[in-house]
């Protein structure tokens, strides 16, 4: 009861969450007198990080920062409206297809959406767009960052899980596409409704210069997530060759990038991926506590009284994990969550962990979007000056169906598990 109570004071005060979670298991240490436990804490923080798999993180993080200097988004938002042509609200297609690709290099929400805030909102509000509703619909193609492989979240929570990364980034794609072609969906009937503009009509020549000169950036998912599907390498070898087609892309075809940034480029991407790897030492030691506390048996015995199934588990899973989402960023929510739920889910439910893994970053990826916080949208504001709250109100249709996709995700395992098969 104090660790709880700490906890949630630090955490309204504003204390960093890893810095929480380590003070957290400090004063549970001292509350419950087990001050011999403070010889195994420095070494369980170690154990936290001591995985080859997390090396893929800074190496995720350092392609988005090479892509970004390189002018590597802006070329496949290019490429984007060559394939979509001239249809109504052909911008927002835009929108979405450009951050389905860009979701494939990134794998990080906040980044993409401050990233595409930068490229697509003006371009919208150049067309006739609502910048409150082009600010808006960035955040929901920003969710794709960590759904779409390569994702910061799925390697953290594979770690977490003790799940092959591959897997666990395989596991992303369909429900990655099917979050995409429901946001088209949603676009084609708002599109109706508020008769939004067509896009800018370009002749067939023009279309094919821009998919010729566009078309070698997309070497650098191809080479990412074939090389992980192909099984010709790992995800941290797959996030090595992806920095490195990266920086070639971008030196040599978009000629934007230039090496003698990278010591700028590799600090900022050393500084990020710090951050996360202490979240997931202190998540070592956090979730060592809390099974010597006996804390997942407690939550199995009275989740077993209210879910009688795994349908029944996942939903209630869902209603949790959303809430958690609009006060904790996705990460943080991991560390904190999956300790807790997934031998609850793999052990008394049956639920398959990478199947688990997908509705659980899912939904808290949708808690980016979702106020009392929705920390997706505050980013937006930031970029583009757009209020969070109107720009939530107005694509409240996008919050609904990734509800929906949510549910369908939870329902049928196959649309995260299929290409594993």
């Amino acid at each position: 009861m104090i660790t709880t109570l700490f906890f949630t004071l630090a955490l309204l005060v504003g204390v960093p969450i890893g810095v929480c979670l380590c003070l957290s298991g400090i004063v549970y240490i001292f509350a419950t007198g087990g001050t011999v436990l403070f010889q195994s804490f420095p070494m369980q923080m170690f154990a936290g990080v001591d995985s080859y798999g997390l090396i893929a993180i800074p190496l995720f993080i350092l392609i988005g920062e090479i892509m970004n200097s390189g002018g590597i988004t802006r070329r496949l938002v290019d490429l984007s409206m060559a394939f979509i042509g001239s249809v109504k609200g052909g911008l927002a297609y835009v929108n979405i297809l450009a951050n389905m690709l860009v979701s494939s290099i990134i794998g990080s929400a906040t980044a993409q959406v401050a990233i595409m805030s930068q490229v697509m909102v003006p371009e919208m509000e150049k067309q006739g767009y609502d910048k409150t509703f082009a600010a808006g619909l960035t955040v929901y193609g920003g969710m794709l960052g960590p759904i779409i492989p390569p994702s910061v979240m799925f390697v953290v929570f594979s770690v977490l899980a003790q799940v092959a990364v591959g897997d666990m980034l395989i596991a992303g794609i369909l429900p990655g596409v099917l979050l995409t072609l429901l946001f088209f969906v949603v676009i084609a009937l708002m599109g109706f409704i508020y008769d939004y503009p067509r896009s800018e009509k370009r002749t067939l020549a023009q279309r094919v210069r821009t998919i010729v000169l566009a078309s070698p950036t997309l070497l650098i998912p191809i080479v990412i997530v074939g090389s992980i599907l192909g099984g010709l390498a790992n995800p941290t070898e797959a996030a090595a060759v992806g920095a490195l087609a990266s920086a070639l892309v971008g030196r040599y075809v978009t000629k934007e990038f230039r090496f003698n940034a990278m010591p700028a480029i590799l600090l900022r991407s050393a500084i990020y991926s710090a951050i996360v790897l202490f979240l997931v030492a202190a998540a070592a030691v956090f979730s060592w506590l809390l099974i010597y506390g006996k804390v997942p048996q407690m939550v199995a015995a009275w989740i077993q009284t209210v879910a009688h199934d795994p349908v029944t588990f996942l939903l209630l899973t869902n209603v949790i994990l959303l809430v958690i989402g609009t006060v904790i960023d996705g990460i943080p929510g991991l560390i904190m969550t999956v300790p807790i739920l997934l031998p609850i889910a793999t052990e008394v439910y049956h639920i398959d962990p990478r199947h688990f893994g997908v509705v659980v970053v899912v939904n808290l990826v949708l808690g980016l979007m979702t106020p009392p916080v929705g920390l997706s949208f505050f980013v937006a504001s930031a970029v583009t000056g757009a209020k969070p709250g109107k720009m939530f109100i107005v694509t409240l249709p996008f919050f609904l169906i990734s509800c929906v996709a949510l549910v369908l995700l939870s329902l049928f395992p196959s649309l995260s598990l299929a290409l594993l098969e």
